[in-house]
């Protein structure tokens, strides 16, 4: 059994993050490896696909092949589709939960100083780049937003730990580079 090009092969059939449970369910209980040793066969794989165009990264769902970034401006073109443009509201919204997350929308609005569009809160909910974590307890119950696991995904994060610190980002245009390059691997 050669468990690197079966893990390989699967992960680029998968076309999205592989979980270790995922790729151990791959094989029977028989031929089931131990988890260090998928581990180390995820290292050695990431390790051989460092002079190719592709890469193995960990995200927060798992493993996944990837385009390089690097290589994104020729692969793009691919697609006659172009990935869509976020508004600064939009940029904005989802910077301000992922860092301060749980929020409610009316703490984005007071850091903000305008209102926020209810499209926005749902083109992400939709997107499935944010969810409903709870509810504040205070009259009206506002719900509080957080980021979802799709979102560590998409933007090829492990955990909210891998975001860079707000005082890196010195305006929206930063965010809105991050996010329009991160389209690019989508």
């Amino acid at each position: 059994m050669q468990l690197k090009l079966i893990l390989e092969a699967a992960l680029l059939a998968a076309g999205e993050p592989l979980s270790p449970e995922r790729l151990e369910s791959l094989f029977t209980e028989a031929e089931r490896p131990a988890r260090a040793e998928l581990r180390a066969a995820l290292d050695a794989l990431a390790q051989d696909l460092e002079a190719r165009g592709i890469e193995l990264v960990e995200v927060a769902g798992g493993w996944r092949l990837q385009v390089r970034a690097a290589l994104a401006p020729w692969v793009s073109r691919l697609w006659e589709d172009k990935p869509g443009r976020y508004s600064r509201a939009t940029l904005e919204t989802l910077a301000l939960i992922a860092w301060r997350q749980p929020i409610t929308r009316g703490e984005i609005e007071a850091v903000r100083g305008v209102a926020v569009n209810s499209g926005i809160v749902r083109a992400l909910l939709d997107r499935g780049w944010i969810r409903v974590l709870g509810h504040r307890e205070v009259p009206g119950r506002p719900a509080l937003y957080g980021t979802t696991r799709e979102f560590l995904d998409h933007f090829g994060l492990k955990t909210l730990a891998d975001l860079p610190a707000l005082a890196e980002l010195r305006d929206p245009a930063v965010i809105g580079a991050e996010l329009h390059g991160a389209a690019g691997r989508d």
